[in-house]
Order: C-alpha cells, then sequence, then structure tokens
C-alpha cells in the first residue's frame, strides 16, 4: 500500500469500543483521518481464549467496519487472514508507517495493558496521543477517584445511590427512591424449590450472516486448540441484534429476573438472565438506553420494583464500580492475594470432567456457551476456586479467557476482589465464602451428585463443605475482625478439636487427588 502524507489523525478503535457516538468521532474529518483497527494474533492468546469470544469480538469488529465503511469513513482493517502482526504495538507501528498521521486519538482501553502498549508506540515514534473520555458509562475514573477520597472503606452501595441520584434514576420527585428503599436485595433471592423453573421463555436468535459466519470458520480453523464449542454460538453482533436482545429481556425475562437472578438449576444456563453484558461490554448497547428501558417497565406496571432496580443495580451499580475499583488500583491491584493462595486452577476447569455436579454443570455450559451468570461465577466455580487455595492470578486468567462478556476492567475486579476475596476487602466487605448447603438451597444440582451437602468428612463428604470448614480453620485470625464473619467463625468454634482434624485430613487428602 502506497504510504499517505495527508493524514492528520490515526484514529484507534479497539475490539471493545465498537459504538458509533465515541468521543473519537467528535472531531472526526472524513478527509484527512483515518479509523485504524487490527485483529491479531496475540488478543487471543495471551490467556487461552474460549473459542465463542474470539469469534464475538472479530465478528463484532467486522460488522463495525462494515457499518463504519458505509458512512463514509476511511477504516484500514487488519484482518487476521490476512497475515497480521503477533501484536496490537506491531500492527499499529505499521500503520504508523503507512499513514504518517500528525496524531494518534483513541478513548480509553478496557484494559490496562492495551493502554500501555500502545502509550509505549506513540512514545517510541514520537507523536502525541490523545487519550480520551469513555462517554459509554455513566461515571468517569476521576469521579470514582473523588468518591474514594478520604474513605477508609469503598462500597458499591454508597456509589450506587450517588448515581442514582445524579442520573434521576428511580426516583421520586423529592429525590427519595421509590418504594422507599435503595436496595431491594431481599426479595432477589428466592430459589425455584423442588418445583423447578418450569417454562422458560425461549432465548432469542440471532443469524450468523456475513462477517460473523466467515469469522466463525476462521477461528475453528487457526484457533482448533482452544477451550470451548461454537456449535451454539448466538450472541448478538450487531447493535441491531443487541437491541433485539434488550428488547426481548425486558418483554420475557425482566419481570420474573430479580426473584430468581440467584437460583441455579440443572442443564438451564440462561433462566431469566438478561445475555446483554457481552453486547455492553463491546459497546454494542448503549447502558442508558438498557436502564431506561428497565425503569419503563417499572413505570408502566410491566415488571416490578424488586426486579427492575435488582437489573439497574447491575448496570448502574455493580458496572460502573468495579470500572471504578480497576482503574484507581491497577496495575498494583493485578498482584494482590490477601489470603496467600498459590495454589494451581485444577484441570478440570478447562475440561469439565469433574464429579462434582455443581461444577460440571457450570464449567460445561461455559465450554458450549461461553456464559455463566453471577451466581454461578462468584457461587460455583469461584466458591470452589477460594476455598481450595487457589492463586487468584490463575482464576482471573480462566475468567478472563473464558466468557465472551470478559474485558479485563470488569472481570479482574470481580474476580479477584469479589470471587476470590484477593484484595483483602477492598470491593467486597467479607471473602464470600459458603458449604454445600448453599448451592443446595439454590440448585437442584446436589440431587445429581454422589457426594452430601451436609458431609464435611467421609466418602460422601461434599468438598465444598470439607474445604469451608478447611478454609474458615486456615484463616481464622485474619477473618476474626471481620463483622461480618463473626456467625461463621463462632459456628467454626464449636467445631470439636478431632472433627476439625478429620476435616483437614480430608482436605489435605482432597488437594492431593486434585492436583
Amino acid at each position: 500500500m502506497a504510504k499517505r502524507t495527508d493524514t492528520r489523525r490515526l484514529v484507534v478503535v479497539l475490539g471493545d469500543q465498537l459504538n458509533a457516538d465515541s468521543a473519537v468521532f467528535d472531531d472526526f474529518d472524513k478527509a484527512q483521518d483515518v479509523i485504524w483497527m487490527a485483529e491479531v494474533e496475540d488478543e487471543s492468546t495471551h490467556v487461552w481464549t474460549h473459542k465463542a469470544r474470539i469469534a464475538l469480538f472479530l465478528a463484532a469488529m467486522r460488522h463495525y467496519r462494515d457499518a463504519r465503511r458505509t458512512d463514509g469513513y476511511d477504516v484500514d482493517y487488519r484482518q487476521l487472514d490476512e497475515g497480521t502482526k503477533s501484536s496490537l504495538g506491531e500492527e499499529l507501528k505499521d500503520a504508523i508507517d503507512r499513514h504518517r498521521p500528525e496524531s494518534i486519538a483513541m478513548v480509553q482501553p478496557g484494559e490496562y495493558r492495551v493502554q500501555q502498549q500502545i502509550e509505549q508506540v506513540a512514545d517510541a515514534v514520537e507523536l502525541p496521543l490523545e487519550v480520551l473520555e469513555d462517554r459509554h458509562f455513566f461515571s468517569t475514573p476521576a469521579e470514582f477517584a473523588e468518591h474514594a477520597k478520604g474513605r477508609k472503606q469503598l462500597r458499591l452501595e454508597f456509589f450506587y445511590r450517588e448515581l442514582r441520584k445524579k442520573h434521576q434514576i428511580l426516583l421520586e420527585d423529592d429525590g427519595e427512591p421509590i418504594g422507599g428503599d435503595w436496595n431491594y436485595d431481599g426479595e432477589n433471592r428466592e430459589s425455584f424449590g423442588k418445583k423447578g423453573p418450569g417454562k422458560l421463555p425461549e432465548v432469542p436468535s440471532f443469524r450468523s450472516h456475513g462477517p460473523t459466519q466467515d469469522v466463525l470458520q476462521l477461528v475453528e480453523d487457526r484457533f482448533a486448540s482452544h477451550p470451548g464449542e461454537l456449535e451454539h454460538f448466538n450472541w448478538p453482533t450487531t447493535p441491531g441484534q443487541a437491541e433485539r436482545a434488550l428488547d426481548h429481556f425486558i418483554e420475557h425475562r425482566l419481570p420474573t429476573f430479580g426473584q430468581y437472578q440467584d437460583a441455579l438449576w440443572t442443564d438451564e444456563p440462561f433462566l431469566y438472565h438478561s445475555l446483554l453484558a457481552s453486547s455492553l461490554n463491546l459497546k454494542l448497547l448503549d447502558p442508558r438506553k438498557v436502564v431506561a428501558a428497565a425503569e419503563e417497565a417499572y413505570r408502566t406496571g410491566h415488571a416490578p420494583l424488586a426486579s427492575v432496580e435488582g437489573f439497574i443495580r447491575q448496570i448502574l451499580g455493580w458496572r460502573e464500580y468495579v470500572r471504578g475499583i480497576y482503574w484507581h488500583f491497577m496495575p498494583q491491584y493485578l498482584e494482590r492475594n490477601a489470603l496467600a493462595a498459590h495454589a494451581p486452577l485444577p484441570e478440570f476447569y478447562w475440561t469439565g470432567d469433574t464429579d462434582m455436579h455443581c461444577l460440571h454443570q457450570v464449567i460445561g455450559q461455559t465450554l458450549r456457551h461461553g456464559y455463566a451468570h453471577h451466581i454461578q461465577r462468584l457461587m460455583v466455580t469461584g466458591l470452589f476456586a477460594m476455598l481450595l487455595g487457589v492463586d487468584p492470578r490463575q482464576v482471573h486468567v480462566w475468567y478472563l479467557a473464558v466468557y465472551v462478556d470478559a474485558v479485563e476492567w470488569v472481570e479482574l475486579p470481580n474476580t479477584l476482589g469479589m470471587s476470590q476475596y484477593g484484595d483483602g476487602g477492598i470491593m467486597a466487605s467479607k471473602p464470600y465464602c459458603a458449604s454445600g448447603a448453599y448451592i443446595n438451597r439454590m440448585s437442584n444440582y446436589c440431587q445429581g451428585c454422589r457426594f452430601k451437602p451436609s458431609k464435611a468428612t467421609g466418602d460422601e463428604a461434599c468438598p465444598f463443605t470439607t474445604l469451608y470448614w478447611d478454609f474458615l480453620a486456615r484463616h481464622q485470625q485474619q477473618l476474626s475482625g471481620n463483622n461480618r464473619m463473626n456467625m461463621q467463625l463462632k459456628n467454626l468454634e464449636r467445631k470439636g478439636k478431632e472433627e476439625l482434624q478429620e476435616i483437614r485430613k480430608q482436605a489435605e487428602k482432597l488437594r492431593d487427588k486434585i492436583h
């Protein structure tokens, strides 16, 4: 390709920045500026990425490229099957050599590692780099830093209330929360009971056309050894598909979402969940539109307040909060390991080959779909890893690799902080530790399992229950100052010396078998 000399700005668009109203277009001159996008091997291999996650990112990027070209933008797009360089930095250097821009512009990336790569290239070629605010979100890292200033503890609830007030969401005219409460968690923790979920709404189907079909074949050929399957690939890859997914959720699943958002059921991966996280995190869908649609469903009487508030809290609360945590504490956050956990991740996390039925179910569905809902992640796969004492960095790598909605800004705090308590309480007020009894209460998984959730020792002992008591015993001193752990630690103290010795032996035997 001949070198250009008339490029004013090279505008970097990354695979999780696929919104047409991005800040990079505010001052875009179609006669002088060029959009640059690239598919590079390293973004699929720096963690051993699930085939469905690779396919989703690449397909959505190609659809976005085509839409921008249709809108008259000059898009320099490099495809994997065209022999691209292995890293984003190398490809960017080539693009700079081709276009000779006066400057580079981008919206802040969703991963510290990527931002560092691009900054290093800009420094090396001595070009100005403009990093713009990501308007996709309700808040900014600077606003979170202001919120965090002077606080001994950071908690979601207080940040969430600030955002509700600022953006006038689910408020009465006097500024008080609709219904009188800010949080309806207490109404959103039901299980299905023995009756099960009954007939569930069907998940909308998204046709794999054009670029998506090409990408699915590319991934099968090029990443054949990677985990996961593509047979069930059914994720939105365009804004139109994402909006259809939102409409379907609001109409068919939101009314019951809150009540059963923590429930689990055998062979039912989706239940009443929205399945919108990947569309939000790739920016195919605007979170303001999502929150507005949910609030409208309450105001028209279509969905109850507890469901709507619980769902909005996931978007306006958790999503904004974890992004604030990520940028406030990176890059040191990645190295935190408050529980001094150093065990390797069990091999069955990559295969689902385990006789623990709950883990077999959740990992199996993860490999099929690249998806598990928040309780499956927190209280099954995440819980087991924490109780076992797995290095939180390894757990983070697994979550980043296997879920289609995983971008590091959202995945890392949720995994290392909330799931593994690796940050020592920055993200969550206590470790989310529980025995097999919790899984038994919230699901029917235990009915299909050879282990008994009530037993901590013996051949039928549930590994979750054994490791739960062992976890409390190992970390008793460290957790004794946490008021939210008082009840669990008092229950531990009721265990006799001989019983605890048997539990420790059982836990050691279990670790030896797994590792």
